[in-house]
């Protein structure tokens, strides 16, 4: 459809009533917005339109794949190896993608990952890696396959021409408060995921009070959307809904997850972490046929976590984007607080995980989140948990360690204790894994 025959009241007529748009009007108005020749004002009615009214099937892959195909999408044609992500709708403490890409790679896979910036009550994967000395995740695409060729995988930022339109469409949700919206999260996640060139995908989909979506009904809509769409493109995907009503692992912030990281690479760390890499691992070779099956996949995925290949994956990929392998070896070489405080218990009770968003939170007053995309955040503040849900503990008992630079201590000391609390009885926790969607 060419811009004379762009029908803007046509297709806002369409939504407003609840009718699917003419086949190619979509596709017609996200090119005219990416091209600027869309009045601002209609492109934020579009997405106004489509967060109250919703859109079917049909139209959700048609905009998904325009703005897919407003910009580039990589090939890895030839490659020898299945292509293979994973996308996380994220938490506190989501650090998985870090052993997980490289697990998968010492598997047989690529994994050429595209991933977000922290924002919020969540933290990115980028800004995790970035907290390894002189590592860069400003990959040129050009550079993708070498890289995938020689390590297997990549962790990169979305450029300026990868899903421009979700760029553009993005913004303007964030300051209309439009960003809660099934089809409009669908199509800007999977956009940029399709444009890696994928064979296969893995979606981890959260529930729970620190997650984007909490509520487990709102979390399967979208984990079948996506899942839909994404199989409309001929990418064999899969989706998992788990627990984030309480961390994953012991540690949130930039530097003390990189740290974990490495622990879980090298098969020690928390059980949770493991448990979810190996889960989603596992999904991710089953559906690249290099596992018979979910059960064989993970046993791999293990395997690799045990016997250091998918530590040798990652610190080669780390010295391939220009980090300081030496800091996996010696994490005093990360950034590190002079100040680390420790939380006590007031009383003594079992440990329950409240507002869990209150973490987040907590490392925004430390100076370790962004508000703001311009932000800068301080890699060396967070939290280390010295309990558990569930654990038993007595008064005066430690509870967090604090990695402070002393801005925003009392704040974050507040915060904590919304997210951490003691009662009389035990909680009833979830498992980590709850439903499998495919």
């Amino acid at each position: 459809m060419d811009e004379a025959a762009l029908d803007l009241r046509g297709l806002l007529g369409a939504l407003r009533e609840g009718r699917a748009p003419e086949v190619g009007a979509i596709a017609a108005f996200v090119a005219a917005a990416s091209a600027g020749r869309a009045p601002a004002e209609s492109v934020g009615a579009f997405l106004a339109l489509v967060f109250a009214r919703g859109l079917g099937t049909e139209p959700l892959l048609e905009l998904t794949r325009a703005m897919l195909h407003s910009g580039r999408v990589l090939s890895f044609e030839g490659l020898g190896r299945p292509v293979v992500d994973k996308h996380s709708t994220g938490g506190i403490g989501d650090k998985a993608s870090l052993p997980l890409a490289p697990a998968l790679a010492a598997c047989g896979c690529a994994v050429p990952m595209i991933s977000g910036r922290g924002l919020g009550h969540t933290g990115g994967t980028l800004d995790k890696l970035e907290a390894i000395p002189g590592f860069s995740t400003a990959v040129h695409p050009d550079h993708y396959r070498a890289q995938l060729e020689s390590t297997g995988v990549v962790f990169g930022g979305q450029t300026a021409d990868i899903a421009p339109a979700d760029r553009l469409f993005y913004a303007l949700r964030d300051v209309t408060g439009l960003v809660e919206s099934i089809p409009l999260i669908t199509s800007s996640i999977l956009s940029k995921k399709l444009a890696e060139g994928l064979d296969v995908l893995v979606l981890d989909v959260k529930f729970g009070s620190g997650a984007f979506l909490p509520e487990v009904e709102r979390g399967a809509e979208l984990a079948r959307a996506m899942v839909d769409v994404a199989t409309g493109f001929g990418v064999r995907t899969v989706a998992w809904q788990t627990n984030m009503e309480r961390p994953l692992g012991r540690t949130i912030g930039h530097s003390l997850e990189v740290e974990e990281s490495v622990h879980c690479l090298t098969g020690r760390g928390p059980s949770d972490l493991r448990e979810l890499v190996c889960l989603l691992g596992g999904e991710a070779l089953a559906l690249a046929g290099r596992a018979a099956d979910n059960a064989e996949g993970r046993h791999r995925i293990a395997r690799c976590l045990d016997d250091g290949s998918a530590f040798e994956v990652f610190a080669r990929t780390v010295e391939a984007q220009g980090g300081d392998t030496g800091a996996l070896f010696d994490p005093s070489r990360l950034p590190r607080t002079r100040e680390v405080q420790v939380l006590g218990a007031d009383r003594g009770g079992y440990v329950h995980f409240g507002d869990l968003r209150a973490f987040g939170r907590a490392l925004l007053a430390l100076g370790g989140g962004r508000q703001r995309v311009g932000d800068t955040i301080d890699p060396a503040v967070g939290f280390r948990l010295l309990c558990a849900e569930g654990d038993a503990v007595a008064e005066g008992q430690s509870l967090i360690e604090i990695h402070h630079t002393r801005r925003g201590l009392e704040r974050a000391r507040e915060e904590l204790g919304r997210a951490l609390l003691l009662r009389d009885e035990p909680p009833v926790p979830r498992p980590l894994a709850l439903t499998r969607i495919a």
